[in-house]
């Protein structure tokens, strides 16, 4: 089955989830199987990402984010991290005007204090620049740490119980994922990691409490669309109890 026919019968059957979550792993070790340097790696990467965003556009997938920069990253070679920030310049000054045009809005959840001045303002300027469109949200995790970004939603709930605004017993589930980077989106239905490891690293912990998982094995780099509707297909055997049980019909 060709990608067309496939992509027209994931519409047909209504069975896309409205929000995909991707750790996007395996770069350094897709060059380092080649003989290259990691910074290869990562460059390749990005343009598994443009093929990633474009399918899940074909797809209909309302939201997608991608994990892109943790706050772990800052451990890694300096180096490493400089041809990191190079690449998101690149592909924001390249694809910008192609996500505009396809009326895809960016959205960029993290921390800002450490990055550098002229990535702050050119992610700025894609978030400025597409903030009416409304066929598609492409979240940018970048700087981004899910315990970080719980801990500063916690520390501002205190602070407003402290100056009596509210009350400790106000304090609910939906007070907190209200200062949460994420509060404008669904929670993900479908989280994906590639490479093969079998962990969330510190991403999007609260969001992904009922979210579908789907490990594959390929490297990032590698990720294809056939992987990515493979994904789907696999979310689709899946029954979403979300902590429930589902009723059994029949005899």
């Amino acid at each position: 089955m060709s990608g067309v026919e496939q992509t027209r019968q994931f519409l047909d059957q209504g069975n896309v989830p409205k929000h995909v979550a991707i750790i996007m792993d395996g770069n350094g070790r897709w060059a380092q199987r080649r003989g290259l340097p990691r910074t290869a790696g990562h460059r390749q990467g990005v343009e598994t990402v443009r093929e990633a965003v474009r399918t899940a556009s074909d797809l209909g997938i309302e939201y997608l984010t991608l994990y892109s920069f943790s706050s772990e990253n800052w451990n890694r070679p300096e180096t490493e991290i400089t041809e990191l920030f190079s690449l998101l310049r690149y592909f924001v000054r390249r694809d910008l005007a192609e996500l505009h045009e396809n009326n895809v809005r960016i959205k960029v959840i993290g921390e800002r204090a450490g990055v550098p001045d002229d990535i702050l303002s050119l992610l700025d300027e894609a978030q400025a620049l597409t903030r009416y469109n409304d066929s598609q949200t492409l979240v940018i995790a970048f700087n981004y740490g899910s315990r970080t970004e719980i801990t500063n939603a916690a520390r501002t709930l205190a602070q407003r119980v402290s100056e009596g605004e509210i009350s400790p017993s106000q304090i609910n589930e939906e007070l907190l994922a209200s200062y949460l980077n994420t509060s404008d989106i669904p929670d993900p239905d479908l989280l994906i990691r590639t490479s093969g490891e079998l962990r969330v690293s510190n991403f999007l912990l609260w969001q992904i409490a009922y979210s579908e998982f789907v490990f594959v094995d390929c490297l990032w780099p590698d990720f294809t669309r056939s992987d990515f509707y493979a994904a789907i297909e696999e979310y689709n055997r899946r029954t979403r109890k979300f902590g429930g049980l589902v009723r059994e019909t029949g005899s």
